[in-house]
């Protein structure tokens, strides 16, 4: 037996570079029951000559690989087409190179399949001794339709698929997902509530549910990770020192910061809901003269030409003034060095000389500017019509003295070479507080997955595959640093109160309280380890041992505000809490109930005599997240 993983490849200088890079191309062994030759050697076939790169992928395991060039065999693509348009009455047109892509893998990927399970090529790949099976993590239809603001999960049912795919003139990669999920022999996904939109829109009920996982390995430091969130969040610091500098009137020792990450799907990822509720954040901390800042940060990759000037230069204005310090610094330290040799105290003000201070002002009044610092790192090739700009605008956060809410817009994705901001994705997630992914449309949701492997509390969605799966788990998210955002059954106001809710908790919280929070995060690890999820049983972790039973179920169990020096933090043991914890996780109920809709609903959980209690997700839950922003108010 052999797993290899296929792939296509375009052809070009940039794509053959990304091939050399990610992926070694030895002498190829044999695989399967038949011996590849040498990479980039031709495998002509009187019905399909093809070109293939075999060899390992340069990640953790090393899988072999086939590279699959779509472009060589480009010139079949018409009769393909043609083929397909005869035996599947599916039309692809000349403009949808994606499409046009997927043609030729599909069908190069059959010729392939069956040279290498039958030894020949020709017109039997359609009769192939292979089990298929297809995963969808999305639908495209559903993603379309979201991002039309329409109220996607309580209207399933009720969708003209044919007409909305035609409308959105999608209609032909409809019909190629759609055939694709009734052709495969088993047929999964990644989460029960994308199970629900796959058997409305696509016409097939996936076979099996399987959660995405991560390599909890690669994340896993030990008792070390609040070492590396330091590490980070220093590295992070001295960023913002850069790109504020000239207004950097803000203590960053009281800063939380605060990110989102993901595709540029403006409303699909909440980017709306997250703005809005950084808005209304931003006025509460300013009326109640709060000395916290928040510093939040987009990452989502747009259209750029280049750096910003004015970023670049306030990354150099910090290090010379860096450099400055550091020359005064040696100076003064040579100075008092030869005094204590001779055993005198030194004269302070002798210490410095005209010079020194001449220097000193002169890096004072280079780090003086008059524009408020910018919020684009990168120069966008059209601002005017960007969303997340345009939002800005809206709402009035500028970055000015005034703002408690500082937003810094990255358009590109994190790179550790990248002369701004010189972090990888997994550095600049542990150094931040709070992922916040308020998605309207996410399947799953690999980011604040990773969030949690690291140990960094996060915001999900009741409409996520991520946070429907942790309600399931967890008996409350809320304490164990996983905020659920209810976008199902609230407005679009609504769900942003609740956000402003969550985040003004959050900057409430002292520093061990945050840390006492992060340890929780991090034990929720082994619920996304791929040795795990494979399990039919799963594990339903307790309210935190150190968390007592609130007298208000509609309250949040998350670490309350209080002084550095309260006496409640005190009881707290990470290592008794830990292992109480342990004793006490169980297994949680299944299936999930469904609702008339055909949505997860009230997820079962037992209340101790096999009793199912009301999901924390449906606002008639006692201990719905609803009635907290209702008791507040």
């Amino acid at each position: 037996q052999a797993v290899c993983v296929v792939s296509w490849q375009h052809p070009g200088p940039a794509e053959t570079q990304n091939r050399v890079t990610y992926c070694t191309l030895p002498t190829c062994p044999p695989l399967y029951t038949m011996s590849l030759p040498r990479c980039g050697v031709l495998l002509r076939s009187p019905s399909a000559p093809l070109q293939l790169y075999f060899g390992r992928w340069l990640i953790e395991g090393s899988p072999y690989v086939v590279l699959i060039d779509v472009g060589f065999t480009a010139w079949s693509l018409d009769r393909w087409k043609s083929e397909l348009w005869e035996n599947c009455g599916i039309g692809v047109p000349w403009f949808d190179r994606e499409a046009n892509d997927a043609v030729l893998f599909g069908f190069l990927t059959a010729w392939l399949l069956g040279e290498v399970s039958q030894g020949h090529g020709g017109g039997g790949w359609r009769q192939l001794p292979v089990a298929t099976i297809f995963t969808t993590h999305a639908t495209l239809l559903g993603r379309y339709l979201c991002a039309g603001s329409v109220d996607f999960y309580n209207n399933l049912h009720k969708f003209n698929v044919d007409k909305e795919a035609g409308d959105r003139q999608i209609y032909h990669r409809y019909c190629l997902e759609r055939a694709a999920a009734h052709c495969a022999h088993v047929f999964t996904t990644v989460s029960h509530i994308t199970a629900i939109e796959a058997e409305h829109l696509l016409k097939r009920k996936p076979d099996v549910v399987t959660p995405n996982g991560l390599n909890v390995k690669k994340f896993s430091a030990s008792h070390e990770f609040q070492n590396l969130h330091a590490h980070s969040k220093a590295r992070i610091q001295e960023f913002i020192r850069g790109h504020f500098y000239g207004h950097l009137d803000f203590n960053l020792d009281k800063s939380v910061f605060l990110f989102i990450a993901g595709r540029y799907e403006f409303s699909n990822k909440g980017a709306d809901v997250f703005l809005e509720a950084l808005a209304r954040l931003n006025y509460l901390l300013r009326v109640n003269h709060s000395e916290v800042t928040v510093i939040a940060f987009f990452i989502m990759p747009a259209r750029t030409n280049n750096f910003n000037i004015e970023t670049l230069k306030g990354q150099a204005v910090r290090k010379q003034l860096w450099d400055t310090a550091q020359t005064v610094k040696e100076k003064f330290g040579k100075k008092l060095y030869e005094s204590l040799l001779v055993g005198q105290l030194p004269d302070v003000s002798k210490m410095l000389d005209k010079e020194d201070f001449t220097m000193m002002k002169r890096a004072i009044f280079s780090a003086q500017r008059q524009c408020l610092p910018p919020i684009c790192t990168h120069n966008m090739l059209d601002d005017s019509s960007d969303p997340i700009l345009n939002c800005l605008r809206r709402i009035g956060l500028f970055n000015s003295s005034s703002d408690r809410v500082k937003v810094i817009f990255h358009p590109e994705f994190l790179s550790s070479t990248s002369p701004l901001l010189p972090m990888d994705y997994e550095e600049f997630v542990r150094g931040c507080h709070l992922g916040v992914f308020p998605s309207y449309y996410e399947p799953w949701g690999y980011t604040p997955a990773e969030c949690t492997v690291m140990g960094i509390p996060s915001v999900s969605t009741n409409l996520s595959g991520f946070g429907c799966f942790m309600e399931e788990h967890i008996a409350d998210p809320s304490a164990y640093g996983v905020y659920i955002l209810d976008r199902r059954y609230r407005s679009v106001d609504e769900s942003c109160s609740q956000l402003t809710s969550f985040l003004l908790q959050f900057c409430q919280q002292s520093r061990r309280q945050r840390i006492i929070q992060r340890n929780r995060t991090e034990r929720l690890s082994d619920l996304l380890d791929w040795r795990y999820l494979g399990r039919k049983k799963g594990f339903r972790y307790p309210r935190p041992a150190s968390v007592p039973p609130s007298p208000a179920l509609s309250r949040h169990s998350s670490p309350h505000h209080s002084d550095d020096n309260d006496d409640d933090d005190e009881r707290y043991n990470e290592d008794l809490e830990a292992e109480k914890d342990r004793l006490n996780i169980r297994q949680p109920h299944s299936p999930q109930y469904r609702d008339k809709s055909g949505l997860p609903d009230a997820i079962p959980v037992s209340d101790g005599d096999g009793t199912p209690a009301s999901s924390a997700s449906t606002p008639s839950s006692v201990s719905s997240p609803a009635g907290s922003v209702s008791s507040e108010k």
